[in-house]
């Protein structure tokens, strides 16, 4: 509603004719002119919609309302007394006090008035209704007249009230802030959290009632998902007189930041406590050890072990540093060195050699390559691998000779003519890994018990890192391995060619929570999935196969439409107590002999719907990829009951490709997903560029040169990709469901 500002009524006042400091009555007629013709205006403006408009007259007292807000208040023109006290009487008697104030406050200031009431309709029935106006002033100074406009907001207010009680069943704390930083909603499980009642919260900023959050990681996060448009996840401690920990999950949206958060204070304490007692005892060993190992050897021994140390923990190649262990030991401990390795005690291999003289390494190289091929099973370093003991070696050159073939590897040895030697077996957890084996020449000092203790533990702790490595790699491929098990292969139905791809995440040793699936209805409809739970654990990896399961057997059993699967997905999830969340998307592609349109021949009807996951992409028979934006984002799978999903609709034509995938395929870090999903569109489009989709490889091997090109050989999260043909040709009937 157009309305006059403050320097618009100066200017009518200044307008007015005063002589002698006395207000003549034509000023006092160019004011009423002026009045009356800002009514006008108004009244022209208010009239365009559904507003209602009032003329207030504070010097008369009549309160005049239009054809609009009689109907909005339902009072008839000829029953309103056109007072103010008979508005005030409509109203509902918890607003009387708060709308009178703002009246009162505009007049005094000659200043806007808003308000939202309730109105009490004559029938019984109550409505909301929203105000807007201004305080006009008159010659003197004073407010003269209110203008304003009313609508009714009461629909409004009931689809806020659904929203909120589907928030406040929720089991998490949740709260809206608006971009002013205030509280724009706050459920009940908030206010608990909070400590402080929703009243107090509603409208307040949040730095203000909490500002010990400014600097924190509460700012820097809300702050940070707010500017990258992108959900952050974290766990923070808020300090008294809250005095807790909260983890907190937060999504930036048009309407502004969605907060979710738990207490997790117990659960920090415990792990604080935990990790209080891990190091007091780790503190304890280190100490004892440490006492021990000065009463045993000197500063250079203990300077050793910490290089050795160091070697071990920083390089995730734990063969590498094992095999640096020959430079550590040379030339303090021996003149030369050899590491081997073994996976059996009969399958050895030498993966380091080195010696103090620089002109003799290539001899010792040549050595260790030669040895393990000439060795009897009865020499000195089989029986330090079979005994797991060290094995002294005196008159080294003459003894390890008895035990090598004769040829080049005798020959060599000779020329090296150690004068001692010692196997050092590499041990863990009851096995042995590896042996190091330390030469001596001639001249040079024996080693000590000391020397040997020392070397021991070296030997112990690089067999150990081995060991973890190899048990690692074991538990990251049964990971690897379980996850795949729980992905059943694709059906492959009449006119489609179905490709999925699955990929860990790299250095990864858990369950992910990515997952695929594609099956036929009893119809003979297709239906596919992508989805990701959210975590990294096997608790993601068991409520990844629950929430699968559930929606493969719903999706079959009912032959229902990929939203109301969804729907009836998130209320199973809710009655079974799966307590987690996740993303996905279903889509159903409908038999090839389904009616379409003769214009279309050949076409499929794909429908679809989301929770929350990102767009699907097609690929249109001109090489094409887009993104099937659908406007808003869906809630996600878990958090609130009763969500109402949409569906949308598009035809496939023959030989289009469909792509559904899951956030590792796009997401880079500090990059808005929408740009991850840009450049899968841009990559897939280059990808498919003269690939033929009719071989049966051909496909298949798209989509791996798409991971490859979006990846580059490292993916940083789990990555689930379904691809779908829509052949131009199909051929065989649909595979059993």
């Amino acid at each position: 509603m157009p309305v006059r500002d403050a320097a618009d009524d100066d200017a009518a006042a200044a307008s007015v004719d005063c002589r002698d400091g006395v207000v003549h009555p034509d000023g006092v007629e160019a004011v009423a002119r002026a009045l009356e013709g800002e009514r006008v205006r108004w009244q022209l403006a208010v009239t365009a919609g559904e507003v209602g408009g009032f003329d207030w007259d504070l010097v008369s007292g009549r309160l005049e309302w239009d054809d609009q807000l009689h109907a909005i208040f339902g009072i008839p023109r000829e029953e309103f007394a056109g007072t103010i006290e008979h508005f005030a009487a409509v109203l509902h008697p918890d607003d009387v006090g708060r709308v009178t104030e703002a009246l009162r406050t505009a007049i005094a200031a000659c200043a806007e008035y808003a308000a939202e009431y309730r109105v009490v309709r004559p029938d019984g029935t109550v409505r909301w209704v929203q105000a807007r106006g201004k305080a006009l002033r008159g010659p003197d100074g004073t407010a003269v007249r209110v203008l304003g406009a009313a609508y009714d907001t009461t629909d409004r207010r009931d689809a806020d009230a659904r929203i909120s009680r589907v928030l406040e069943t929720m089991s998490a704390a949740f709260f809206l802030l608006d971009d002013a930083w205030r509280f724009a909603y706050v459920n009940a499980e908030a206010e608990v959290l909070l400590a402080r009642p929703r009243a107090e919260l509603l409208g307040g900023v949040v730095w203000e009632l909490f500002p010990d959050a400014l600097g924190s990681a509460f700012e820097e996060n809300y702050r940070g998902a707010v500017r990258s448009g992108e959900p952050r996840t974290f766990e923070a401690y808020y300090p008294a007189p809250l005095d807790r920990w909260y983890e907190v999950r937060a999504w930036p949206g048009t309407d502004g930041l969605s907060v979710y958060f738990s207490d997790c204070t117990e659960r920090r304490r415990s792990q604080d406590e935990a990790r209080r007692a891990r190091d007091r005892a780790e503190t304890e060993r280190r100490a004892a050890e440490w006492a021990r190992q000065r009463a045993e050897v000197g500063q250079a021994r203990l300077r050793l072990l910490a290089e050795v140390g160091d070697d071990l923990a920083s390089t995730l190649d734990t063969e590498d540093a094992v095999a640096r262990l020959a430079r550590h030991l040379v030339p303090s401990l021996a003149s030369w060195c050899l590491i081997t390795l073994s996976s059996d005690q009969r399958h050895l291999r030498d993966i380091a050699s080195w010696h103090g003289d620089p002109a003799s390494r290539e001899k010792v190289a040549r050595y260790a390559r030669l040895r393990l091929n000439s060795l009897d099973p009865s020499s000195y370093l089989y029986r330090a691998l079979r005994t797991g003991e060290v094995v002294a070696v005196p008159d080294a050159t003459r003894a390890i000779s008895e035990v090598l073939a004769v040829g080049e590897a005798r020959s060599v040895l000779g020329e090296l003519a150690p004068q001692n030697a010692y196997a050092i077996p590499l041990r863990a957890r009851g096995r042995t890994v590896g042996a190091m084996t330390l030469f001596l020449d001639a001249g040079r000092r024996d080693l000590t018990s000391d020397d040997l203790a020392m070397l021991v533990q070296l030997a112990d702790r690089a067999g150990l890192a081995l060991d973890n490595a190899r048990l690692y790699e074991e538990q990251r491929q049964m990971a690897e391995s379980l996850q795949r098990a729980l992905l059943s292969p694709p059906v492959q139905p009449d006119g489609l060619h179905v490709v999925v791809r699955y990929l860990p995440a790299s250095k990864a040793a858990q369950v992910g929570g990515d997952w695929y699936d594609a099956f036929l209805q009893r119809d003979g409809s297709t239906v596919l999935a992508v989805g990701d739970v959210i975590g990294h654990d096997t608790q993601a990896a068991a409520a990844m196969s629950q929430v699968r399961t559930l929606l493969r057997g719903i999706g079959y059993t009912s032959g229902a439409a990929p939203a109301t699967i969804l729907r009836d997905l998130d209320e199973a999830m809710q009655g079974l107590r799966v307590d987690t969340m996740a993303t996905a998307v279903v889509a159903r592609l409908d038999p090839a002999d389904a009616s379409v349109t003769s214009g279309d021949a050949g076409a499929r009807r794909l429908r679809w719907s989301s929770a929350g996951h990102l767009p699907l992409v097609v690929v249109a028979p001109d090489g094409i990829a887009r993104a099937l934006e659908v406007g808003r984002h869906e809630l996600l799978l878990g958090v609130g009951l009763g969500t109402e999903r949409a569906e949308h609709e598009v035809l496939l034509a023959p030989g289009s490709v469909l792509l559904l995938y899951t956030d590792g395929l796009v997401e880079r870090r500090g990059e808005h997903l929408s740009h991850g999903v840009a450049r899968l569109c841009e990559a897939l489009t280059e990808t498919l560029a003269g690939v033929s989709l009719d071989d049966e490889d051909g496909l298949g091997c798209g989509v791996d040169d798409l991971v490859g090109r979006m990846l580059d050989g490292h993916a940083d999260d789990d990555v689930a990709v379904l691809a779908v043909h829509v052949r131009a040709h199909p051929g065989s009937q649909p595979t059993a469901a």
